[in-house]
């Protein structure tokens, strides 16, 4: 780039915006009524916890495979037939989207916004695992000009149709964008698009955000 500040902040959703189900599983358990412990896989927290994790990480199995598998697991576990990851995320997490949230997320979103950078979502799944309910009771995301969801589009990154989706919503060039994944290989992806991006810590929100508003010569605190 020629110096100049980049002008949107492009995030994914799951796990950048809200915790993760591996950050929640205690709530998860209470919620369905399940002995505490009993979920077990842990993801990027503890990648040894979970091999399924590791066969995605290494690009055999998409993340929707991972969570298709994961939902079917979890249905079992309370005797139901789950096809749906939104039959899992909303009977784990009930009817409060704010729940789940993460502050740094929430004070980053409202800290660019208040400071003129554009906003945008992109998502490989946020209605499919979500459904539109949550989203629409979710009022941080009435912050958002333009939300880009492979639920609708069917293309999921790192393709680079999907980035430049995000770019031509916005009407900006990609290089003036900063996209934000926990997802390397969709990280990859944006700086191949021509993107700015940060590699989301899912352990170091505050400090992944912190980064991300860097950017545009802003801060977290």
């Amino acid at each position: 780039m020629s110096g100049t500040k980049p002008q949107a902040l492009v995030l994914d959703f799951g796990g950048v915006v809200t915790r993760t189900l591996f950050e929640t599983h205690a709530l998860t358990e209470q919620a369905l009524g399940l002995p505490a412990g009993k979920l077990r896989w842990k993801g990027p927290f503890d990648p040894g916890s979970d091999p399924l994790w590791r066969l995605m990480q290494r690009d055999e199995i998409s993340e929707r495979d991972y969570w298709t598998e994961r939902t079917r697991e979890v249905g079992a576990l309370v005797g139901e037939k789950w096809t749906s990851m939104q039959t899992f995320v909303q009977r784990a997490r009930g009817a409060e989207p704010e729940k789940v949230v993460r502050p740094e997320a929430d004070k980053a979103i409202r800290t660019a916004h208040a400071a003129g950078v554009r906003l945008a979502i992109l998502s490989n799944e946020l209605d499919l695992f979500y459904g539109a309910d949550f989203r629409q009771r979710l009022q941080l995301l009435s912050l958002f000009e333009t939300i880009v969801d492979a639920t609708y589009t069917k293309v999921l990154k790192p393709d680079a149709r999907a980035y430049a989706m995000v770019g031509d919503a916005l009407q900006l060039p990609l290089s003036s964008c900063v996209f934000v994944d926990d997802q390397k290989r969709n990280v990859d992806g944006a700086i191949a698009a021509g993107m700015l991006a940060v590699h989301f810590d899912v352990a170091q929100p505050a400090q992944s955000y912190a980064e991300a508003l860097g950017h545009f010569g802003l801060t977290l605190s």
